[in-house]
Formats: C-alpha cells, sequence, structure tokens
C-alpha cells in the first residue's frame, strides 16, 4: 500500500511538472479586441521562428492604410509594469484607421514578464479592470520590469555586458530594455530583442516609439528621448506639445545608453528611435498602495492621453521634416480622454469585428 502510494505521489508530481513546464512554453494571451483599422495579425516569432511558442513571443497588430506613406513601429509592455503604453497601444489596436501609411504595434513588447512580480511593489494587484460600454469590465494584467526567471535557462550573471559593450547589473539582462539589439541565440530576453530588431529591419520601419512610465516625480516623468538622427523631430513634437499646454522635456540618446532601445534602434536599424515616459503611481516608492488607475493625481487616462498625444506629435514632426506621412482617425485625443475616460475609447466584449 505504501508502495502504491509513493508511485502515486511520484506519478502526480511528474504530472504537475509536465503541466508547468507545458504552460510556461506558451505565451500570454491578452484582452485585445482588434478594430477596423487592422489588417493583418502576426507573431513576433514570425521575426526569430524560435521564439515560436515560448513566453517571449507576442501578438503583431498590422495597420495598413492602402496608400503610400511611412511605416511606424510603436510598442507598449517593454514593462509589464508601466500600463499606459499597453493601453495607449491597445487602444491605437483598436481604434486606429489609417488613412496613410502603415501602423505596426505590438502592445506587449515583453510578453514574458507580465505573470511574474519582482518583489519591487507588493502592494500593486497582478491585475487591474476597465469599466467599457455597459458598464463591463475588462482586466488587464500588471506585470514586472524584467522577465520571469523561471523563463530564463541560467541564472542572472553577477555582471551584465550588452553586444555594443554597455555594463548592468546582472539582473538587468532580463530587462528587455538593457539587452537590445539582442542575440538570436541569446537567452530568452536578448531573443525578444533581437526579434524586434528584425521586425524593424524586414518591416522597413520609418520611425519606432517606446513606450514607458517613471515614477511619479522621478526625472524621466513626462520625457521624450530622441536618438541623434530623430532629435530635430523631438524639438518640433515637444514644442507642438507645449503650445498645446502639454509639457514634456526633450533628452537626446546618448552614446554610453547602450542596451536602451531608443539607442540601438537608432543605431541598428534605419528608423528614427523615441522613447516615451509618463508618471505612473505604481512605480513612486513614497506611494503606499498606489492606484494605478484612479489615483487622483495621474490617473491612467491622463497618462494614456500623454502618451497617445507624444506619439501624434512625433508622427506630425516627422512629416513637418520631409517625411512620409502616417496618419490615421479614431484614436482620442488628450481632451477626449481627460473628458470621457478610458472607457469609451476601448471596445466592448460585444463588439464588432
Amino acid at each position: 500500500m505504501a508502495k502504491r502510494n509513493t508511485i502515486a505521489l511520484i506519478a502526480l508530481g511528474v504530472m504537475v511538472l509536465c503541466m508547468a513546464v507545458g504552460a510556461s512554453a506558451m505565451p500570454a494571451l491578452h484582452d485585445v479586441r482588434p478594430g477596423y483599422g487592422v489588417t493583418a495579425i502576426g507573431w513576433l516569432s514570425d521575426y526569430h521562428p524560435p521564439l515560436k511558442g515560448t513566453p517571449g513571443d507576442t501578438r503583431v497588430y498590422y495597420l495598413d492604410s492602402g496608400k503610400p506613406g511611412a511605416t511606424v513601429y510603436v510598442q507598449g509592455g517593454t514593462h509589464g509594469n508601466e500600463p499606459a503604453g499597453i493601453i495607449a497601444a491597445t487602444i491605437l489596436v483598436e481604434r486606429a484607421i489609417p488613412t496613410a501609411g502603415r501602423l505596426i504595434v505590438v502592445p506587449y513588447g515583453n510578453n514574458a514578464n507580465i505573470d511574474y512580480n519582482d518583489q519591487y511593489r507588493l502592494d500593486v494587484p497582478p491585475y487591474f479592470t476597465i469599466e467599457v460600454e455597459g458598464g463591463v469590465p475588462r482586466t488587464f494584467r500588471y506585470g514586472s520590469r524584467r522577465t520571469n526567471p523561471a523563463y530564463e535557462a541560467q541564472p542572472d550573471p553577477e555582471v551584465y555586458v550588452t553586444l555594443d559593450g554597455g555594463v548592468h547589473d546582472g539582473a538587468e539582462i532580463r530587462n528587455l530594455n538593457r539587452v537590445h539589439p539582442g542575440k538570436p541565440d541569446g537567452t530568452l530576453t536578448e531573443q525578444i530583442a533581437y526579434a524586434i530588431n528584425r521586425l524593424l529591419i524586414e518591416e522597413k520601419v520609418d520611425v519606432a516609439i517606446d513606450l514607458h512610465e517613471a515614477g511619479v516625480g522621478d526625472r524621466l516623468e513626462n520625457v521624450l528621448v530622441a536618438h541623434q538622427r530623430a532629435f530635430m523631430a523631438g524639438v518640433y513634437a515637444v514644442l507642438n506639445l507645449s503650445a498645446q499646454g502639454l509639457h514634456f522635456t526633450l533628452e537626446p540618446s546618448r552614446p554610453e545608453f547602450r542596451g536602451l532601445s531608443h539607442r540601438e534602434w537608432g543605431d541598428h536599424t534605419p528608423a528614427l528611435a523615441f522613447l516615451t515616459e509618463t508618471g505612473n503611481p505604481g512605480q513612486t516608492s513614497e506611494y503606499e498602495n498606489p492606484d494605478i488607475v484612479n489615483d487622483p493625481k495621474n490617473p491612467l487616462h491622463e497618462r494614456v492621453g500623454r502618451q497617445l498625444a507624444l506619439i501624434r506629435a512625433v508622427l506630425d514632426a516627422t512629416a513637418q521634416l520631409g517625411l512620409p506621412p502616417m496618419t490615421y482617425e479614431g484614436v482620442p485625443t488628450y481632451a477626449d480622454l481627460v473628458r470621457d475616460g478610458l472607457g469609451p475609447w476601448l471596445n466592448a466584449p460585444t463588439a464588432q469585428p
């Protein structure tokens, strides 16, 4: 009897282990409801097949106007605990109708950090909800800055050195925004970065924008970072937004920022590279039990409005400077989101398509 019980326990343990391994081998899926502007849906692994079926794979949404213009790449979710970029990218997928050029959107740039809490903030729930049309809640994940270590084959090194010689703390090997341009045979996080780099090259992306958040009061709050080839467009964008009452600081992508998207995308691809930052209460150490959605001073709808305003301003600026335009309709302005909140601008579960 004892022997049978032991065998049963071993079998159960093996089954649980197999289930865990199987679960970890699949990419997380998210509540993104594509709108009429989406003309195709793919995977990041289309640009690097070894990612297929892994937690690092993620959906890629293509919105093609069918008319001449620039190709623009927008990425949210580099860090799973920076929701304004994720929701801004989601709204583009659900609402944008391109009228010139082509838009490529990845709402969850690093899909392998969305189910992990790195202990930075234990007082922020792993999910948040937004009420949409009809009072129906839509649920979104709140993850981590770094890839879940369970998905990496090797432990973190003591020091991480990027492909171009940048030196970082060893744990940053799991931070997507420290490992660009990536390696085809590197860690999972490095392979995600490599696949993104291949996407930018193969799709001939003209403008690439990486959406981020920082702590409230942090030096990076409400900042636009621009690669030197994109810096003049950044100047135009920030000045245009200032005239609208939206104030951002423009920072150059300095050469020592090795491994960061705005540096490496600009160095390793033809794209004009930008990175945006808004102020997230969930990344603010002074706040206890922060409300990342309804904070009275920095609500999520206002931060998403800022992200979308930055994207629009950057595209207006690059067109002013001679790049073919990439234009779209249907996306809320900053004023729309301040007035309405997020609910009316996210598709309800009954929405078509």
